[in-house]
């Protein structure tokens, strides 16, 4: 599904609050930004909100005028009552959709679903999809998933691919695929007045696997609260540029992280089966809701789960009340192994971990798990070959 930028006209900044919240709360990621009733702006935008509950008329015509401006933007229009004038006037401006304040939380994201869908049928390039792995606590293991998901990915969908260090001062994905860079993520931030897709590529390294990489920030105080609007611009800038966008978010909530929460498709929360990840769990998934992001994005991955557990996954799943996604092994020689050589568990040999990375990734990707006659997967025997080239 693609993502949306989504503009709200109003002059009410409360209304413009309170639909900010509607849409972020939508299954589909939504950049709001936001415009008076006299501005000129949102020429590049998905879906505009129009306030329509005072002069009628003056909102009939910011319709009209965005309507102007494209043909394939969704335009809603919010107006105080329902009368049949109103419903009848806003149409023939150019609203696509009609609703009276506030919105039902059903309609209204059943809407936002079809502008979503309207976008994605009139784009000639693939929806980006972008997920965010963030860690409930330090050592669970985050960096360790979205490397490994970002290589499996980039080998099984052969699509342009990358992985983006959020994490300031101690981020580690160049270090576990063993490569440097002369560039990070402050590079694109300090530069987003000039960020477009041939200085992007100075910035990022191409890992064998095909995977780019874009560097962790080696200050300790950014990216910060200053740094919002520039993070929000190298999303869309990525979003243009790659298929499959894998965010290192680590286990911080801050300004830079929550601005990827609200841009994921996908919000994987990388958790142990242990006492201190089911707490911070719980209180994680409490906070994501009360950010407005939607629950429906979250898919919640156990790492490090051994056999027999000391916390079954039902009792894991009993007391978040969210089913678990997926489960990667417990196998701490083979992870530490692949982690001081640099080289990511699906190139560096056969392993049960390095299967559960393929299979998760499958899904993530939606990509067959095909067989050989003997019971064999194909993806271990590609991934065999694969290994022997590269090397």
């Amino acid at each position: 599904m693609a993502r949306l930028i989504s503009l709200i006209v109003s002059d009410d900044t409360k209304f413009r609050t309170q639909l900010g919240a509607l849409l972020r709360a939508a299954s589909v990621p939504v950049t709001i930004t936001e415009d008076s009733m006299h501005g000129e702006h949102g020429a590049n935008s998905d879906l505009v909100v129009v306030d329509a509950r005072g002069d009628s008329s003056a909102a009939m015509s910011v319709i009209e005028r965005h309507r102007m401006r494209s043909a394939a933007a969704t335009i809603f229009a919010i107006a105080g009552e329902a009368s049949p004038d109103a419903i009848l006037q806003s149409m023939r401006s150019g609203a696509n959709e009609f609703f009276t304040w506030p919105p039902s939380d059903d309609g209204f994201k059943e809407a936002i679903r079809r502008a979503a869908s309207r976008r994605a049928s009139s784009s000639s390039s693939p929806a980006a999809k972008m997920m965010v792995f963030f860690g409930v606590k330090g050592g669970a293991g985050t960096t360790t998933v979205a490397v490994n998901c970002g290589v499996e990915i980039a080998r099984l969908s052969g699509r342009q691919t990358i992985i983006v260090d959020l994490k300031p001062g101690l981020g580690e994905v160049a270090l576990f695929l063993g490569v440097r860079s002369r560039y990070t993520l402050l590079d694109a931030l300090d530069n987003a007045h000039r960020l477009d897709a041939e200085f992007f590529r100075e910035l990022v390294v191409n890992h064998k696997s095909g995977l780019d990489i874009l560097a962790g920030s080696s200050h300790f105080d950014r990216p910060g609260g200053s740094d919002g609007a520039a993070l929000e611009e190298l999303f869309r800038l990525l979003a243009s540029q790659y298929e499959f966008i894998l965010i290192d978010a680590g286990n911080q909530l801050n300004s830079a992280s929550i601005a990827a929460l609200y841009m994921a498709d996908t919000i994987c929360l990388v958790a142990n089966p242990d006492v201190p990840s089911i707490r911070n769990a719980q209180k994680l998934l409490a906070r994501i809701q009360q950010l407005g992001a939607s629950g429906e994005r979250v898919r919640l991955l156990l790492n490090r789960a051994a056999e027999p557990s000391l916390i079954a996954p039902a009792q894991i799943e009993s007391a978040l009340g969210h089913s678990i996604d997926h489960s990667f092994p417990s196998d701490y020689k083979v992870v530490s192994a692949a982690l001081n050589s640099g080289v990511p568990l699906a190139l560096s040999g056969n392993s049960d971990v390095a299967t559960q990375f393929d299979r998760f990734t499958r899904r993530l990707i939606e990509a067959p798990m095909q067989t050989n006659p003997d019971g064999a997967t194909k993806s271990t025997t590609k991934r065999l070959s694969r290994i022997a080239s590269m090397w």
